[in-house]
């Protein structure tokens, strides 16, 4: 590998770490809203009546502030019920006839706080409330009709012509093949008057999703919808606010009040870093609308927290009088945990691609859709063993390092055998300077005789960068591990900050400075040629300091990973210096001048 081969190829790899965690896509402009559908005498239940009059149920008024949605205040006079098992609180609001918010039992809100993580806590709307139809959304008042531990109903009668009853359900305890973050919901639409009754739309709200910690810088905060065919689409906060060439004048520099995504609707979700919900229909839906929400700022930052609300659309059928229209659909509202959301018998809509473990181009170059999951059922089947997250990402590294070590063993000999050949290679260089091709001859024959591969040194690279980048995906949305201690760390899903400047707030993180040492510590007892120098040897030297700086505020878990695999990359390497055998490497003058037991003639030109 050359020396200006070998800069381009770290440069890439810095380049392409940054897309991975700063890449945003850029979008098309959205498409205009749809208008309002009036009912023609074609449409299903117009036979019934061809020569009744229609009742058209429009959209609601345009929004105060188009730019973000508005957030939904606390009404005192609110009446709520809850349907609650071992894992969720769903607590329900007659305003509206939907969820409120959802409290998770098994995550807390804030680290060794037992109050419950609450989803949709500050919202835009409730989950689930009826949408773009003034007079049936949250600013209604609907009735309780009927509530058990299991089951709560809701009705409502609009204007004398419609009768809305809304049905959510929690699954029974005994059910064990059940999700229980899970929700049955269903919506009936009756028309109790005269006239046949057109709804352009129904548009059931997803919730509203926010920054998770002081900390979050919104990375993973986005929307997703999933049409059954191709990835998620994503829309993150980034792509309301104009393109980058805007601010030299080129395209529209108007920020985006609405993004709407007309696609087939499976399934579509609102997600932070950790929680997530997501709305599977029954049926599939005709396209997702996403807005933002201000919310204040979180406890310990002064950032504003930009959220994001989307609602999911479904076009309907006009009613006739005495007809009905019913829709369903599941909804799950909890922890991105992939060993939950892969289970095929519960989700079997491809839920789990919420994890977007392979959303960035780098990430599917390394086969990060593939390794993520394996990686995350690994971790998750030994922390069932050992009861501790840290124990078992330790445990999970070493597994790793086992399965690859005949790989890395015969590439690490490879490189001892290489090093030994730098005095050859070096008098090799001298000899034929002024002609590289006769260089590049000789310096294979030298490989060829000593059964030196000099792309062996790259196999521990190539096995080790997809199992870094795949845990770094996994560790986008791994529920599991947040607020779990490890050593002195403690929050694996955050940097292990154990103290900070004073007046200038810099952390001082030690895991990825330990990170750091080990691979100093590898450079140095791996064998390099001699002949390595220049601008090579430099970015060698620096490639430490430069990765350390690039994962110094990443996750634990992540510097976790690294730390092991380098201390027993270390001891490896020393076990292989030590034991492995020493080829003598006798280098005569006319071997360096020989190409499959033939001569080289110097042909390089005299210099006059």
């Amino acid at each position: 590998m050359d020396k200006k081969n070998l800069t381009l190829g770290i440069l890439f790899i810095v380049a392409a770490f940054a897309t991975l965690v700063v890449g945003q896509r850029m979008s098309p402009p959205p498409p205009p809203p749809a208008a309002p559908v009036v009912a023609p005498a074609d449409q299903p239940g117009a036979d019934d009546a061809p020569n009744a009059p229609v009742t058209t149920l429009g959209p609601g008024p345009a929004p105060v502030n188009p730019a973000f949605a508005a957030l939904s205040e606390t009404r005192a006079d609110v009446e709520n019920t809850s349907l609650e098992n071992e894992y969720v609180t769903v607590r329900l609001t007659d305003f509206g006839g939907a969820i409120q918010d959802v409290a998770f039992k098994k995550y807390s809100a804030r680290q060794n706080d037992p109050e419950p993580f609450v989803f949709n806590q500050r919202h835009a709307a409730p989950l689930l409330a009826i949408a773009d139809v003034k007079g049936l959304g949250q600013e209604t008042r609907f009735k309780r009709i009927s509530a058990t531990d299991r089951e709560v109903v809701y009705q409502a009668i609009f204007e004398d012509t419609l009768e809305v009853t809304r049905r959510y359900s929690l699954a029974a305890p005994d059910d064990a093949n059940a999700e229980p973050y899970r929700i049955r919901h269903e919506t009936r639409l009756r028309n109790i008057g005269q006239n046949t009754v057109s709804l352009p739309r129904l548009a059931l709200e997803l919730g509203t999703t926010s920054l998770v910690s002081a900390n979050d810088t919104g990375l993973y905060l986005n929307v997703a919808a999933y049409d059954g065919d191709n990835k998620p689409e994503i829309i993150d906060r980034g792509e309301f606010e104009p393109g980058f060439l805007s601010r030299f004048g080129i395209g529209d520099a108007t920020p985006r009040n609405i993004i709407d995504l007309p696609r087939p609707l499976v399934w579509a979700a609102v997600k932070n870093q950790f929680f997530a919900s997501i709305y599977t229909p029954d049926e599939p839906g005709q396209s997702v609308a996403v807005r933002r929400v201000e919310l204040p700022p979180l406890p310990g930052s002064t950032r504003t927290d930009i959220g994001l609300t989307a609602a999911a659309r479904f076009d309907l059928n006009a009613i006739p009088p005495g007809g009905e229209i019913v829709h369903s659909g599941r909804l799950y509202v909890g922890p991105k945990e992939y060993s939950r959301l892969s289970r095929s018998e519960e989700f079997k809509h491809s839920e789990d691609k919420v994890m977007q473990f392979d959303r960035y181009f780098f990430n599917r170059i390394f086969l990060s859709g593939i390794v993520a999951p394996i990686l995350n059922k690994l971790m998750v089947a030994i922390h069932s063993l050992v009861g501790n997250w840290g124990v078992a990402i330790v445990l999970m590294t070493l597994v790793l390092k086992f399965i690859s070590l005949p790989f890395t063993l015969a590439a690490s000999k490879s490189a001892k055998r290489m090093a030994k050949l730098s005095e050859p290679m070096k008098a090799i260089r001298e000899k034929y300077k002024d002609n590289p091709r006769k260089q590049q001859e000789a310096t294979m024959a030298l490989f060829k005789e000593h059964k030196v591969n000099p792309a062996g040194g790259c196999i521990p690279i190539l096995i080790t960068i997809p199992l870094f980048v795949g845990f770094f995906s996994m560790l986008q949305g791994t529920a599991e591990l947040r607020f779990q201690s490890f050593l002195w760390a403690h929050d694996l899903s955050a940097p292990d900050t154990v103290w900070r400047i004073p007046g200038l707030g810099f952390p001082l993180n030690i895991m990825p400075l330990l990170m750091g040492a080990t691979m100093i510590i590898q450079m140095r007892l791996t064998p390099t040629p001699s002949t390595m120098e220049g601008p090579q040897a430099t970015m060698m030297k620096i490639m430490p300091v430069i990765f350390t700086l690039f994962c110094y505020n990443f996750a634990a878990a992540l510097a976790l990973y690294s730390t092991v695999n380098g201390l027993f990359t270390i001891v490896q390497q020393v076990l292989v210096n030590k034991y492995s055998k020493d080829d003598p490497v006798g280098i005569s003058p006319a071997s360096i001048a020989t190409r499959s037991g033939k001569a080289l003639k110097n042909v390089t030109p005299k210099k006059k």
